[in-house]
């Protein structure tokens, strides 16, 4: 993670290059933050941009969302290997398009977000990483390759979406809340970027459509409002 010190800092800050804090600090945001707190989740997004606010902190956020999109699709790759194994029936896994998978495949699929190993929740840890990745696009990627770290964001983009179609999730508030974020942190990277690559697949899809989708409050019971991911991302990113 150290590769992104020795551009980061901005004004009135040490540039940051230090390995072994950039592991510390992926250990206590593990150790402090999660499910397991009574905190809602917006408060410990809020705490964790606190304690990643600054080169090393962002080498952090850069790898909690790569490690967690890795996961995810090994999660997956799992699953279909077992669906296989059982009904003989093959699964193609695309991490630039999980849509097709979950069409064909979602009734049979468990979403892997709440549960992956690692102890990272998309609506913690993740949200909180991609919330220190947009505020300092600019910096990010002038430091380093942004596409790996661009096509993770879409990847999570797309797995968080097709839980809510295809997979049984309900939409609540923490959850917008991540989609969110993860538009508004790929329209900053990509608007930082000379060249921006082009918009995989699922996401190309999920700009094509116009549904409103009910958010629920964190007791599942009662409609607070609604988000409309297609209508959303066209501005963020066709512009």
């Amino acid at each position: 993670m150290g590769w992104l010190g020795r551009v980061l800092g901005g004004a009135g800050r040490q540039v940051q290059d230090d390995p072994v804090r950039q592991a510390a600090l992926s250990a206590e945001v593990r150790q402090r933050f999660g499910a397991h707190l009574a905190v809602r989740p917006a408060e410990q997004v809020a705490e964790i941009v606190r304690l990643l606010d600054d080169g090393d902190g962002l080498a952090v956020a850069a790898t909690i969302v790569g490690e967690f999109a890795g996961a995810a699709h090994a999660d997956l790759l799992a699953q279909t290997a077992e669906l296989y194994r059982r009904t003989g029936h093959r699964f193609p896994v695309d991490r630039r398009n999980y849509r097709p998978l979950w069409r064909a495949a979602g009734g049979r699929l468990q979403w892997p977000l709440f549960a992956l190993p690692g102890g990272l929740h998309p609506y913690v840890h993740v949200a909180a990483a991609a919330t220190v990745v947009g505020a300092r696009a600019e910096q990010f990627v002038r430091a380093t390759d942004p596409h790996p770290l661009l096509a993770h964001l879409f990847e999570v983009l797309d797995l968080t979406t097709c839980g809510w179609e295809y997979g049984r999730v309900r939409v609540d508030h923490d959850g917008a809340s991540l989609v969110g974020r993860l538009i508004s942190t790929t329209r900053d990277v990509r608007a930082a970027m000379k060249e921006p690559p082009s918009l995989p697949p699922s996401i190309r899809e999920l700009m094509r459509t116009n549904r409103a989708v009910d958010v629920f409050d964190l007791t599942g019971a009662r409609v607070v409002g609604t988000i409309n991911v297609g209508a959303e991302l066209r501005p963020a990113l066709l512009t």
